[in-house]
Order: structure tokens, then sequence, then C-alpha cells
């Protein structure tokens, strides 16, 4: 149901069987079982020593142990908390005409607290087939990188990022970004969220032609997340790279997945992701989409 909001004007009674964490205007907490008084506008906490009533106005939050454990954890984590992610494993084949195989592996970790947010990717395709009765590498890519958010307002805030390609059929060695910028949340509630970047990054390409480009760029896009279900929730990711070095020139990611809830650990996965570079290495294509779905296994710690 999500948060629920309840006027205390509806509210005939509040009582608890076990002690609770009372807390009251100016940071002071309390520790006991309560009982509201709704005539007279008060909570009476009855503590080890004695009763206090509390003025329903003066009344910040009422939290059991479990919930006052996770509220002080959000307030000061140390920094192998709250980290929450998924690793996906997909793999096909064929036999008989013909003999394919391709196996693609993914990992994300993100850390989410009050004032910040940090994320970390992993992502590897490898795929085979059999010509002329030789077996032969037909897809190759690794991509990995990590990236920091910092709030400034509740709306506001501040990102940098790093990121590692790796394309053997795009004759592609390393491409290595760096960069920054802002990002806003134009709005966020139960089963959506939309954040708009932008900034600049650094691009290094070292391709086996060989060939090295090295650029400024200017970026936007956007990060989407929407709970289409109790099960089900899709997330989009978009990047548009604009090459200042070389007016014209651009590269694009985008990435769109769903994903499918099957336990408190399970899910299944299908995803697309799109890498378009306006300039590619001579007789290669411009674009290259990628497929994968396949089981996802979560994590939190």
């Amino acid at each position: 149901m999500g948060e629920v909001t309840i006027p205390w004007d509806a509210v005939v009674s509040i009582k608890s069987d076990r002690p609770l964490v009372v807390v009251v205007a100016g940071g002071r907490t309390l520790v006991g079982k309560v009982q509201v008084n709704i005539t007279d506008k008060t909570l009476e906490v009855v503590t080890v020593n004695a009763t206090e009533s509390v003025p329903l106005s003066d009344l910040v939050a009422i939290r059991d142990d479990e919930t006052e454990r996770a509220h002080r954890r959000q307030q000061n984590p140390g920094f192998l908390d709250l980290w929450k992610g998924f690793v996906d494993v997909g793999w096909s084949a064929a036999r008989g005409n013909a003999q394919t195989g391709t196996f693609t592996t993914a990992l994300n970790a993100t850390r989410v607290t009050s004032t910040d947010k940090t994320a970390g990717y992993f992502n590897t395709l490898s795929a085979s087939a059999l010509t002329n009765g030789e077996s032969q590498r037909t897809a190759a890519a690794i991509r990995g990188g990590w990236s920091y958010n910092r709030n400034i307002s509740e709306r506001l805030f501040v990102t940098v990022f790093n990121d590692y390609e790796h394309d053997r059929f795009q004759d592609l060695d390393l491409r290595f970004v760096a960069g920054g910028g802002v990002g806003y949340q134009t709005f966020k509630d139960e089963r959506k969220r939309l954040d708009l970047l932008g900034g600049f990054s650094y691009n290094r390409e070292s391709f086996s032609t060989p060939l090295t480009r090295n650029s400024g760029e200017g970026f936007w896009g956007d990060d989407f997340t929407y709970k289409l279900s109790s099960v089900m929730e899709l997330s989009q990711q978009f990047r548009m790279f604009h090459n200042l070095s070389d007016p014209g020139a651009y590269r694009m990611n985008f990435d769109l997945s769903t994903v499918t809830t099957l336990n408190s650990w399970l899910s299944w996965q299908l995803s697309i992701s799109d890498r378009f570079l306006s300039n590619p290495v001579p007789g290669l294509q411009r674009n290259d989409v990628l497929y994968t779905t396949g089981l996802r296994v979560s994590f939190a710690h």
C-alpha cells in the first residue's frame, strides 16, 4: 500500500503491547509502551520509571526496534552498509544444422543513503559459432564502470562517473570515459522516478587498427524507473554524448530492461542495450544492439 496518511481526527486509539521508540520535538527520545488519549490530544509513554504525556503536536515519529535500527543505520551507515544489487546470468545455444553459443553476465551494485548514491556495474558478452567446421568467436564485449551522486537539495544533485568498454568486433581495445555534471529529480513517487542529467566528459578511444582518439564531450540524458505491477519493474537509461573536439560526431547509449520478481531473491530479466557511434573504424557498422534474458539473483547488505 505504500505510505498511508491518516489525520489525527480520524484516529480512535493507538496502543502498543511492547515498547516503542517515540521521538518528540527537539530530538528527545522516549522508549516505552504507548497509548493515545484522543480527547486530550496526548500520547502517553509508559517508561521504566514513569508515565510521560506528550502533546500530539510535538510528536515526530514512533518506531519499533527494527525500524529504529534501520533509521540509525540510514543516518550513519558504514561504507559496507546499505548495498543492494543483482547478478544476471544468461545462456543460449543451438545444435544441429547450426552450432552456436552465447553467454552473458551482469553485475550491478547500488548504495543509497539520505545524502548520496554510489553505483557500479560490470557486463560481459561472449558468443561463438561453428563455421566451416571451425569454432569462431562472433562476439566479445566487456563493459563496466561506476558513478557517484551527491545531493545538493531535495531535487538537485551533482554526479561523477567513470566508464570502460571493450568490444573485439568493433576493433575497440578500450574506451575510457570520465565525466561529471548535475542532475535534477523531476518527480518521484511509490511507482516511478525520473532524473534528468547533463554535463561534460573526457573520452579516450584506443582501436586495434591502430587508431587512438581523445576528445571532450558534452552529455545529456535521463534515468527512469517505473513499477508496472507488484512483481514487474521497468528501468530505462539514456545518454547522448556530443563530441566537442570533432563537431558533428557523437555517440549514444541506451539501455532498457524489465524485471519480473519470482521470489525475494530470484527474478527474470529481459534487457536491450544499444551503443551507437557516429564515426566508427572504417568498414564497421555504427550501431550495436544487444538483447539478453535470463535469471537474476538479488542481494542486499
